[in-house]
C-alpha cells in the first residue's frame, strides 16, 4: 500500500511559478514510477508528467514541455512538479499517482492516487 498526499497548490498570476509536492508513505516508494495528472472543471483527468522509479526517465504532455519539471527524491519519499510560466489554462486539480507497471500516460495504469491539490492561475 502507498498513501500519497499532495501539497503546494494555490492561486498564482499568469507567468508565475508553483512547486507541487507529493509525499508518499511506505518503504517501497522507490519501486514505483510516479505521475502527475490534472483535471479542470467539467473536463476529464489528463496526463501531465511522469518519472521512472529511478528518476532517470521523464515524460511530459506537449502543453507543459519546457515549463514543467518533474523530479523525485527517493530518500524523502517525495515527487515534485515544478511549474513555471503558468497559464490560465493550467488551472486544475493536480493529483499525483503511483504505478508499478504499464503505460506512463494512462491513468488506468496507476495503482494509487492522492486527493489532489488545486492550482488556479489568474490572467
Amino acid at each position: 500500500q502507498v498513501q500519497l498526499v499532495e501539497s503546494g497548490g494555490g492561486l498564482v498570476q499568469a507567468g508565475g511559478s508553483l512547486r507541487l509536492s507529493c509525499a508518499a508513505s511506505g518503504r517501497t516508494f522507490s519501486s514505483y514510477a510516479m505521475g502527475w495528472f490534472r483535471q479542470a472543471p467539467g473536463k476529464e483527468r489528463v496526463f501531465v508528467a511522469a518519472i521512472s522509479w529511478s528518476g532517470g526517465s521523464t515524460y511530459y504532455t506537449n502543453s507543459v514541455k519546457g515549463r514543467f519539471t518533474i523530479s523525485r527524491d527517493n530518500a524523502k519519499n517525495t515527487v515534485y512538479l515544478q511549474m513555471n510560466s503558468l497559464k490560465p489554462e493550467d488551472t486544475a486539480v493536480y493529483s499525483c499517482a503511483a504505478k508499478s507497471r504499464g503505460n506512463y500516460y494512462s491513468d488506468y495504469a496507476y495503482d494509487y492516487w492522492g486527493q489532489g491539490t488545486q492550482v488556479t492561475v489568474s490572467s
